[in-house]
């Protein structure tokens, strides 16, 4: 069970936030300190599977030939066959479309090289290389915990926000999302929980609540 401070201030954004004609998504702010993210081996990346999952739909597109892309058509979102690779990476347009309405990547361990040279400058910077798989494997569990997950990337900013779940949630599962995304981020962290200066809760569109 998660903390009961942590589920007062998620319960306290909750109820602070206006209702909206969406589902707005709560998001974890978290503030760093004595950390010079400058220096690249200092940054953080990293998934993370929410012990509730997001709350929403997740989108995972597979790449990959054979009896990968037919073992992924009745579970991934998009599947691109290899040949497809090169005609999407010429086409910036449907490219970054591609790339902004997905989530996550997986694709075949060979493919790697030629998705990184051709796709490299689109997914790159949104932080949305594909994660390999070895030829012919079932790619379902590996798209579950994706669907489940979030992805830790702070880039050189010392504050950074994470999607832990949305409004239509329990508090206390959106607190259990919270405290274990804060515990993963420490354990990355030379000094741990002293590296981290603040930490907020908020809708995406509301007031927010400090949990540290």
């Amino acid at each position: 069970m998660a903390e009961k401070p942590t589920v007062n201030a998620v319960q306290k954004a909750l109820e602070s936030a206006k209702k909206r004609n969406f589902v707005e998504t709560v998001e974890l702010a978290i503030n760093l300190k004595d950390v010079d993210l400058a220096i690249p081996k200092n940054r953080i990346q990293e998934d993370i599977i929410l012990p509730n999952g997001r709350g929403k739909k997740i989108k995972v597109c597979v790449i990959g030939g054979g009896e990968l892309a037919l073992k992924a058509k009745s579970v991934a979102d998009l599947v691109i066959t290899p040949d497809e690779i090169g005609t999407i990476a010429d086409d910036k347009k449907q490219a970054k479309k591609i790339a902004n309405s997905t989530d996550y990547f997986i694709a075949e361990a060979p493919l790697m090289a030629v998705i990184g040279k051709r796709l490299g400058t689109v997914l790159g910077p949104r932080g949305k290389m594909p994660k390999p798989i070895p030829p012919g494997a079932d790619p379902t569990g590996m798209i579950d915990n994706l669907r489940k997950s979030v992805t830790v990337r702070t880039k050189d900013r010392i504050t950074f926000h994470v999607p832990v779940g949305t409004v239509e949630m329990p508090a206390e599962q959106i607190a259990d999302n919270i405290d274990l995304v804060l515990k993963r981020v420490s354990l990355k962290l030379e000094k741990g929980m002293a590296n981290i200066s603040s930490a907020y809760v908020k809708t995406s569109m509301g007031p927010s609540e400090r949990i540290l």
